[in-house]
């Protein structure tokens, strides 16, 4: 009785160290710095693919140690306002529209990112959980959100976002 208690312990410490280890694994491949690649949003209604960033958007996503994650990223076309003093709000309005940022605190299993907004460029964003399944290419990190209504025109989309590893 004592032998089958105590294989049945070491079997659970065993199955608690296994896990931790593959936790600590996918972790670690996820730590550091990513630039932004491509973002390809599909529009679930139409299945129309765009790179609604354009070609070669650019920005930037950190994971760190610590369970925190900040990410940017632009249009390759943005508006580049003359005078800061005599900004319009259409332009404004522009620069709105051409970003992206937010951050927040994180987890990840090693195939889904669980996401907690605490920050964001989009009030609408700020104190919500988004999930991301995600998978690594060689150098490459790509991102895939479940289907969500679109921040800036509301249609429901799932979008990709393939990351390179900056450091």
């Amino acid at each position: 009785m004592i032998s089958r208690i105590t294989n049945s312990v070491l079997a659970g410490i065993f199955l608690v160290l296994l896990l931790s280890t593959t936790v600590l694994a996918a972790d670690k491949q996820l730590y550091g710095t990513w630039r932004l690649v491509s973002f390809k949003r599909t529009v679930l209604a139409t299945g129309e693919t765009t790179e609604s960033f354009g070609k070669s958007p650019r920005g930037y996503i950190n994971y760190d140690r610590d369970g925190r994650f900040l990410v940017m990223w632009v249009s390759e076309k943005r508006p580049k306002p003359t005078d800061l003093a005599k900004i319009t709000d259409q332009e404004r309005i522009e620069l709105f529209k051409t970003m992206f940022a937010y951050g927040g605190t994180y987890t990840y299993d090693g195939k889904t990112l669980k996401q907690h907004i605490d920050i964001s460029w989009n009030e609408n964003f700020t104190g919500t959980d988004s999930d991301r399944e995600v998978k690594f290419e060689g150098n490459r990190l790509i991102i895939t959100t479940p289907a969500t209504p679109g921040a800036i025109d509301g249609k429901l989309h799932i979008a990709v976002m393939t990351w390179e590893r900056v450091h």
